[in-house]
């Protein structure tokens, strides 16, 4: 797939963000990664993208990214774009960029750089090495220590045809209108704060179409519902699922750093499809706090 045609199809829908399932010792466990991915695929979403956040594509080794990759493309990668992950430094993001195309999947999601600060000219630095790499769509994920000024994102975008997004996990109203004032349609801008669905209505007004839906793992009906709502801007039908369900689910997310992820697998398992356990340092949820999601699920399922 085309770099442009990946950003044209990606804007036409939600998009799946999966959990990465794990057996008892915590291994790769591909039979259930697989069945979730066949699920998931079956609701219309315009984009899979396998072991990002929601993925914890941040703590598996590259040999388990690749395997994870090529596990999904083989799953869902003829009815659904699939999008791989490429973490950590220059040099590491560069080579799961190539084991990524080798694989066959459909573009990238540039995922900041571990354990170190940058400037700007850094930051594109980086861009442009994984965007040389491969002839893949490369989506660049703007949040904690890779925050892309307007500026930046203007270069990055002017030098490297094959960059076709930006996703936002900073929720900066201000730089992200001075970036789509500056950038304007030259890129796809995808909402990617934990939870997006709190934040998608009025990121809708600054040219962030579509949102990357952790939700969507465990109730895809309810996400798919939510963000035709969204894109209607449907304002009381937004408002009343975000206080039937997501703003009461937030409530649970913040009791712990690391929740984001932890009650996604926990809301597998609550609709009856075993998410498993999360791998450290992540923490799984209490039995309480399972017990007050299975209450929040039964509302809205």
């Amino acid at each position: 797939m085309r770099p442009t045609e990946l950003a044209a199809r990606l804007t036409t829908g939600l998009l799946s963000f999966p959990v990465t399932h794990f057996d008892d010792r915590l291994a790769f466990d591909e039979a259930r990664y697989r069945e979730h991915l066949a699920w998931q695929s079956g609701f219309g979403v315009a984009g899979l993208f396998a072991a990002g956040g929601t993925g914890e594509g941040f703590s598996l080794t590259s040999a388990e990214l690749r395997a994870v990759v090529r596990a999904a493309v083989s799953e869902v990668g003829a009815r659904v774009p699939v999008v791989a992950p490429a973490t950590g430094g220059t040099a590491q993001a560069v080579a799961q960029a190539r084991a990524a195309a080798e694989e066959g999947a459909a573009g990238l999601l540039l995922m900041p750089p571990y354990l170190t600060e940058a400037t700007q000219d850094g930051l594109a630095a980086h861009v442009d090495a994984v965007c040389a790499a491969t002839d893949l769509g490369v989506i660049v994920y703007s949040r904690a220590n890779a925050i892309f000024e307007d500026g930046t994102v203007a270069r990055i975008a002017e030098r490297n045809p094959t960059l076709i997004g930006l996703k936002d996990g900073v929720g900066d109203i201000e730089r992200m209108t001075r970036t789509y004032a500056r950038v304007g349609d030259r890129l796809i801008y995808i909402g990617g704060l934990p939870t997006a669905e709190t934040f998608a209505l009025p990121l809708l007004q600054l040219g962030v179409s579509t949102y990357s839906s952790a939700l969507y793992n465990f109730l895809p009906e309810f996400a798919l519902r939510f963000f035709a709502a969204v894109r209607a801007q449907d304002r009381t039908a937004v408002y009343a699922m975000l206080n039937a369900f997501v703003i009461p689910y937030l409530d649970i997310r913040d009791r712990s750093k690391g929740y984001a992820v932890s009650i996604i697998k926990a809301g597998l398992t609550e609709v009856g499809r075993d998410g498993g356990r999360v791998r450290p340092p992540l923490t799984d949820l209490t039995a309480d706090e399972r017990e007050l999601l299975s209450g929040l699920i039964r509302k809205v399922r």
